[in-house]
């Protein structure tokens, strides 16, 4: 068993692809490892590119899907020909840096209830990508923050959507992460059963991540470490990559259908029979005009 197996879920990515596992071959120095890349039927060559380059690395496998299966399933797939006492998420469009997974491996030594964790996951304008630092989008918490009463006020019963009261200096509990760097324990991911795959884009780790909590295991950010996240490139809705991505608009349009189903399924699921049907009817007529707006910025 190896100590860590990093998973890369592939999607006509392909130079960010190859540049963050060959990151991962820079990078990790004290811990053993495998990459698994499953692309997802990308149409750029990625799985080419990638061929070429386990020619020089055996620790590189891949995996290639008949089509794009979404990344909870994808994640599944690898999880099954994965080895490592740690399993790490990684984004295709990531860059790690010098001791990041040696020293969140050591970290989650040291720290046995913690089932999963992640280092300070940096976009490219220096900001913390707020996805990788979340607080459990209750309702109230969401209407916070999309309200920007949460911008304005910052005090802690209007921040717990990105729990941006607490110190990005220091390490700490937070309820989620992102998937673009989620290390997780295999007996936490075996506990869980992994990824749900009623998600096809969009808030499945969100999702992970409640399902780990009410299990009784700890979720850790650790901000000595770091990546760099560009954030969105193969989904083409994210600014920060708009000079990346090869996404069509037919593209664009799933990935953004996706996300705004992905709230649904997340507040079904977990928050629907919490909560009145007053509540119930609030929150999807919110999430419904958030859509609208937001398309129109597609």
């Amino acid at each position: 068993m190896v100590d860590v197996s990093i998973i890369i879920v592939s999607f006509n990515t392909k130079e960010l692809t190859v540049e963050c596992v060959r990151s991962v071959f820079r990078t990790v120095k004290k811990s053993s490892f495998e990459i698994i890349v499953v692309d997802n039927a990308s149409e750029d060559n990625s799985v080419g590119e990638l061929k070429r380059l386990k020619t020089k690395n055996l620790k590189l496998k891949i995996i290639e899907n008949s089509g794009n299966f979404g990344f909870s399933k994808a994640n599944n797939i690898g999880i099954k020909e994965s080895q490592g006492r740690y399993v790490l998420f990684l984004n295709s469009d990531t860059l790690v840096y010098e001791n990041t997974i040696d020293g969140m491996i050591n970290f989650m030594d040291e720290n046995s209830r913690a089932g999963a964790s992640t280092c300070f996951v940096r976009l490219p304008d220096g900001k913390l990508d707020d996805a990788s630092h979340r607080g459990f989008p209750t309702p109230w918490r969401a209407f916070s923050h999309f309200s920007g009463l949460a911008r304005i006020l910052r005090l802690k019963p209007f921040t717990g959507y990105n729990l941006s009261h607490l110190s990005l200096n220091k390490t700490h509990k937070i309820d989620a992460l992102a998937g673009a760097f989620m290390l997780v324990r295999r007996v936490a991911g075996d506990d869980v059963g992994w990824w749900d795959e009623d998600y096809f884009w969009y808030g499945e780790d969100l999702d992970f991540c409640y399902r780990l909590k009410k299990n009784g295991w700890e979720i850790y950010f650790v901000p000595e470490f770091e990546i760099l996240h560009y954030k969105g490139a193969s989904g083409g809705l994210k600014k920060q990559s708009k000079h990346l991505t090869v996404a069509t608009s037919e593209i664009k349009k799933i990935a953004h259908e996706a996300r705004f189903n992905a709230m649904k399924i997340f507040y079904s699921k977990h928050y629907k029979k919490r909560y009145p049907s007053i509540v119930h009817d609030l929150v999807l007529s919110g999430i419904k005009l958030k859509k609208l707006v937001s398309r129109i910025k597609l």
